[in-house]
């Protein structure tokens, strides 16, 4: 079972992203930060296209259009279904820097009953 945050954990959920729908105009570079781990800050980046992951790797992006940082407790809740990951941005629970029209236009994505599938099926692969 690969653990959370790492490289295998970022190949093995985009394994299983591959079945979401296409998305036509749901495309994104976006970069992760999470902040507080056990072994430090973590960088991590996507791009997304027409709602296709179609990269998902460690390290930081030269040219992301949103940047997302959070603290590590909080990128857990999100990422167990314990915290709504719109609601924790509405909080102010994760930092947007970038295009902050790009990252609306993609929230809603996050309520789809394939979205919400796709994350219980990551963390039921998922070691934290």
């Amino acid at each position: 079972m690969p653990k959370w945050l790492s490289q295998e954990w970022l190949d093995e959920s985009k394994k299983l992203a591959e079945s979401q729908p296409e998305r036509p105009g749901a495309s994104a570079r976006m970069q992760y930060v999470v902040t507080g781990g056990p072994e430090g800050d973590i960088k991590y980046y996507w791009v997304l296209e027409n709602g296709k992951l179609q990269e998902s790797q460690l390290g930081e992006m030269s040219d992301p259009e949103v940047t997302l940082t959070q603290s590590y407790d909080d990128a857990k809740k999100i990422q167990q279904g314990e915290l709504d990951a719109n609601a924790a941005f509405m909080q102010g629970r994760v930092k947007v820097t970038g295009n902050m029209a790009k990252l609306m236009a993609l929230l809603p994505l996050t309520n789809a009953p394939e979205y919400k599938a796709l994350q219980e099926q990551i963390g039921a692969i998922t070691e934290y």
